[in-house]
């Protein structure tokens, strides 16, 4: 498994508490929540490529 980069990010307090329910929502944390939306969105526009089962 690939190490993980720690990342600071700088993120608006409406948008921080959008996500954080979001996340909980989903039974994830909102680290998780992030990377997996981040993912998502690159998957679909064709940025990365998609892990095939």
């Amino acid at each position: 498994m690939a190490q993980k980069k720690p990342f600071v990010l700088r993120i608006e307090p409406e948008i921080l508490k959008a996500l954080e329910k979001w996340a909980a929502d989903e039974f994830r944390s909102t680290n998780g929540q992030i990377e997996f939306l981040l993912s998502k969105a690159l998957k679909e526009e064709g940025r990365v490529k998609s892990k095939t089962k």
